[in-house]
């Protein structure tokens, strides 16, 4: 059994103010995008202000769509309990889920702003993503979140948040899958040229197969527990019409024009 590292939550502080490392993976994961977003900008005729302004687009989505996900998803025994909840966003408490539909009503804005398709800026964000997930999960481990199951595997790990038990380090397996994976599949699928939605339609059916798969490993939310035939989570639940709709985009981009990444299509 391997034993938890005990890492502090506070990276460091300077009298009231704290700078824990979950916020610094947040940074990390839109500064990698950022970054690899201007690495790519002209594929889409995008200035440097552009993918400022993509960044922050995204970075909204993700907070809004994020918190508001899990309040709707998990959280809906607090909101009874106290209304403004919703508003404590240093107790915790971000879906993906929700981030992702935020992202999504990003993307229409600014493609719609941009003059682009929507399946065109997709296909350019999807790898950008997976830099933050794994950032995130990240975050999660060293905050001793999102525990796994009991286990007996030789990698297990004890929380002491959880008690002596030896646990999965499911955030770990999400970090490796949902980020280093992920995001190596997506980035060489998008050097080559590809076919509209292709990329998208990798990042819905992949983050929904891992994701899905990992939800074995992790321990239930506690307020939820299993919401069906006494397996499934909610995670797993959310994660069926990404895999249903990451498979009907990969069927539908194999109708389009192959997409040359080093080129300007059109909208």
């Amino acid at each position: 059994m391997l034993h938890y590292p005990n890492f502090d939550p506070v990276l460091f502080s300077i009298g009231p103010l704290a700078i824990h490392w979950y916020g610094l993976m947040y940074v990390v994961g839109f500064a990698g995008a950022w970054l690899l977003a201007r690495m790519r900008a002209d594929r889409l005729g995008l200035t440097r202000d552009d993918v400022g302004d993509l960044i922050f687009y995204g970075a909204l989505g993700v907070v809004l769509g994020g918190r508001l996900g899990y309040v709707l998803f998990y959280g809906w025994e607090a909101l009874a309990a106290d209304p403004l909840w919703v508003f404590k966003v240093w107790d915790g408490g971000m879906s993906f889920h929700g981030g992702l539909i935020g992202v999504l009503i990003a993307s229409i804005l600014f493609a719609r702003r941009h003059g682009l398709a929507f399946f065109q800026l997709t296909d350019f964000v999807a790898p950008l993503v997976p830099i933050g997930l794994g950032a995130g999960r990240l975050g999660n481990f060293i905050n001793q979140e999102l525990p796994g199951r009991i286990t007996d595997v030789p990698w297990a790990m004890d929380y002491p948040k959880y008690g002596p038990q030896p646990r999965h380090p499911s955030a770990i397996y999400e970090f490796l899958l949902e980020g280093v994976v992920l995001f190596l599949v997506l980035w060489f699928v998008s050097l080559k040229p590809r076919r509209r939605g292709l990329v998208s339609g990798l990042f819905l059916l992949l983050y929904g197969l891992f994701r899905f798969s990992v939800e074995f490993f992790r321990r239930p939310d506690p307020q939820l527990g299993f919401i069906a035939f006494g397996w499934m989570t909610m995670g797993q639940l959310l994660c069926l019409p990404m895999l249903a709709g990451g498979i009907l985009l990969v069927v539908w981009s194999r109708r389009q024009s192959v997409e040359t990444p080093y080129s300007t299509p059109t909208a």
